[in-house]
C-alpha cells in the first residue's frame, strides 16, 4: 500500500537536538518505519492546518496514494488557535483533499507536555481537546481517526517534538492501526 503523509515537524522528523534543521536518521523516523507500506513523508517543519489546499491536492494527485495520512494541529496549537478553531480549519481541508476520493487518515497529534517550547497552561489544555474536535470530526467525514495523544508518546525537552522512542512507539501504533484497518 502507498501512503502519503502529510504533517508537520514530527511527521518529517525533525531532530529538536540538531541546530540546523536535521532530522532523525531514515531507521528512527516513524514514517520509514511503517512495515510492508511504501511511504511518502511530505512533513514539513512548522507546517499548520493549511488555508491553500493546492500543495497537498498536487501531492495527492501526483503520487496517488491508497491512503492519505494527516497528523496537523500542534503548530495551530503554538500559534495560539483553540481546538475548535483548529477543527474548523481542518474540516475545509479534509472537505478539499477529500473530493480526489482517497481513503484519509486523520491523526490527532500528542498531546503537547511542559518543555522549552511549551510553557502555557492554556495550550497544553487545548492541545489535550484536540483529539476529541478530531474525533468527531473524522466521524462526520467518514475519516479513519487516530487519537495519538493516548499513545503515551515520549517528548523531547521541547515539550513538542517526539524523541527517537516516541517515535518507535507512534510507529508501533500506526502498524497496529494499519492492520487493524486491513490496510
Amino acid at each position: 500500500m502507498k501512503i502519503l503523509c502529510l504533517g508537520d515537524s514530527n511527521t518529517y522528523g525533525y531532530d529538536p537536538r540538531s541546530y540546523i534543521g536535521s532530522r532523525y536518521p531514515e531507521g528512527v523516523r516513524w514514517t520509514s518505519r511503517l512495515e510492508g507500506h511504501e511511504v511518502i513523508n511530505c512533513g514539513l517543519n512548522g507546517m499548520t492546518v493549511p488555508r491553500n489546499h493546492a500543495r497537498a491536492i498536487g501531492l495527492i494527485r501526483s503520487n496517488e496514494p491508497d491512503l492519505v495520512v494527516v497528523m496537523l494541529g500542534t503548530n495551530d496549537l503554538t500559534g495560539g488557535l483553540s481546538a475548535e478553531q483548529i477543527a474548523d480549519r481542518m474540516e475545509a481541508f479534509l472537505d478539499s483533499i477529500g473530493s480526489l476520493g482517497r481513503p484519509i487518515l486523520l491523526v490527532s497529534p500528542p498531546v503537547l507536555q511542559y518543555g522549552e517550547w511549551v510553557m502555557d497552561d492554556d495550550i497544553i489544555e487545548e492541545s489535550g481537546r484536540l483529539g476529541d474536535t478530531y474525533r468527531e470530526l473524522a466521524e462526520r467525514k467518514g475519516c479513519l481517526f487516530a487519537d495519538a495523544g493516548k499513545w503515551g508518546i515520549e517528548m523531547t525537552f521541547d515539550g513538542v517534538h517526539f524523541s527517537p522512542e516516541g517515535h518507535s512507539v507512534f510507529a508501533e501504533h500506526m502498524n497496529n492501526l494499519l492492520q487493524e484497518n486491513q490496510l
